[in-house]
Formats: C-alpha cells, sequence, structure tokens
C-alpha cells in the first residue's frame, strides 16, 4: 500500500514495486480527474497538479500487476478506516506499507507567528497522527503473520534546521516538527517489534523534482541555487523497491537512509547521476 500515489515519490514507488511484482493498493484524495478533494498545491499557472490514482493503477496493469485505488485523507480518520477495509477485502491482506503522502494546505510552510494556531494541529494531525493510526491498524495482522514492512517518508527538515530562512526557500517549524515527530516512528518499531518479523525504515529521499516541490519551490529553487542538485522522482522509489525486495535490507530495519547516497553507492538508476 503506498499513499500519496496519484503522482510524485509516490506514483514512482508504485510503478517500481510493480516492476518487483508487487500487486498495489493506491491510496490518495485524487482518484481521478472528477474525483479530487480541493486542491491545495497548483500549478505556476494556477492549475491542478497532473496525476490521479486510475492513470497510475493503469500503469501498475500495464507492468502485470493487479491493483486497487482507495480514496484517502490523511485529515478523516473513517476515509482512512474505509480504504484499509476495500483494500483488505480485495487483497486479503497488506505486506507493505509505504507512508509517502503528507498534508499540504494552510499552516504547513506558515511563518512560525502566522495562521490560525488550527492549522499547526491539522499539519500534525495529518503528517504525524494519521500515519501512526494507519501503522497501528495494520500492525497487529502483520504481527500475527510474523511479516510486515512500514517504509516511512521522513526527510532532513526533521533532523536539522534549514539553511534560509522560510522566505528565502527553507522550510518552516510545522514541517520541520511533524517530521521529527514521524522521523522517531521506525525506531521504535524496529526495537518492539522486529524480532515477530517486522522491518521499518526512514527513507529520506532528499530534495527530488516532484510536482509538488516545483510547485511549491519554483523551478530552480533557492536550495538549488545553493548548490542541492533535486534528484529524479526515481531514486527514493528505486531504493524503497531494494528495502522491500532485498535480503540485506533486513540489516539496516529501524535505521535512516538517505536515498540519494543510498542508490548512488549501489547504483540502482542507470544513468543517475549523470557523470
Amino acid at each position: 500500500m503506498v499513499t500519496g500515489a496519484s503522482r510524485g515519490i509516490g506514483k514512482a514507488t508504485a510503478l517500481a514495486l510493480a516492476e518487483a511484482g508487487y500487486d498495489l493498493v493506491l491510496a490518495a484524495r485524487t482518484v481521478s480527474a472528477t474525483r479530487r478533494a480541493s486542491e491545495n498545491v497548483r500549478g505556476a499557472d494556477g492549475e491542478v497538479l497532473p496525476g490521479t490514482l486510475e492513470q497510475t493503477e493503469e500503469e501498475v496493469r500495464a507492468h502485470g500487476s493487479d491493483a486497487i485505488s482507495v480514496p484517502l485523507d490523511l485529515l478523516d480518520l473513517p476515509s482512512i478506516d474505509a480504504a484499509l477495509a476495500e483494500a483488505k477485502n480485495y487483497f486479503g491482506q497488506i505486506d507493505v506499507i509505504v507512508n509517502n503522502a503528507i498534508y499540504q494546505g494552510p499552516g504547513l510552510m506558515a511563518d512560525f507567528l502566522d495562521g490560525p494556531f488550527e492549522n499547526l494541529e491539522k499539519t500534525f494531525k495529518a503528517n504525524v497522527l494519521a500515519q501512526v493510526y494507519i501503522v497501528r491498524s495494520l500492525l497487529p495482522d502483520m504481527l500475527a503473520r510474523k511479516s510486515g514492512t512500514v517504509v516511512n517518508l521522513t526527510s532532513a527538515a526533521g533532523m536539522t534546521s534549514p539553511p534560509i530562512k522560510l522566505a528565502q526557500g527553507g522550510w518552516s517549524f510545522a514541517h520541520g516538527a511533524t517530521k521529527a515527530a514521524f522521523h522517531r516512528m521506525a525506531g521504535i518499531l524496529a526495537l518492539e517489534y522486529g524480532d515477530q518479523g517486522i522491518l521499518a525504515y526512514n527513507l529520506e529521499p532528499g530534495l527530488v523534482a516532484s510536482e509538488s516541490m516545483v510547485a511549491v519551490l519554483g523551478e530552480t529553487s533557492e536550495l538549488e541555487k545553493m548548490g542541492v542538485v533535486p534528484a529524479p522522482v526515481s531514486v527514493p522509489a528505486a531504493v524503497i523497491r531494494w528495502l522491500c525486495t532485498s535480503p540485506e535490507a533486513v540489516e539496516l530495519s529501524g535505521r535512516n537512509v538517505f536515498a540519494q547516497e543510498f542508490c548512488k553507492e549501489h547504483r540502482l538508476v542507470p544513468g543517475w547521476p549523470k557523470q
């Protein structure tokens, strides 16, 4: 199950796992062109970003894997319950959860004093508590089978302070703080349940040229001007595939994996980075 699978890293991950033989539960708010939630992130032209679950599902099936698209809103726990129920009813079980989706709305990238306090609460609810809710919902069945994998898309924003101010292209307290809290989950899962067959990883993708990143930071962000070169979405996707399929990945459970460094070291994406 991949959340945020309508575009960006989520879609690339779904396709990478489909290539590896996985069947996919695809979850996001944007199911189709006519079945979508209100978009909080839009392109420079004001239009909604490309990508739907239906499009991802079509591409997954082209790889020969089965797939189901389920609407899921991180701010709506009943929608999570419904998505998980539909997925289990269709496939019987969920072996891997990739927590990729995040809240993208008012408060996420706001100045510390800007906006109502409720926006900060909303950000924590979506970026921390919703993922905890998803894992708590899936973990009992994984433990019963003595097998399960959790991959959490974390961020350097949760590990360090931004190099530049928010207005110049850095990140907010809300983004950094929620990622920091989320970052703690994998280590706890590996420690407490590793001896019962549970594998858990933090995957730090680095700066990635996704549709959302370009929409938020622009075609050339301030971080890029400082020398931080964004990677394609295929890079974190390839590392997630490796974590889910390689026997060697067991040794990394509970740890943080820096996707770009790991991808270079293991040469997981042919032709990247360009020499």
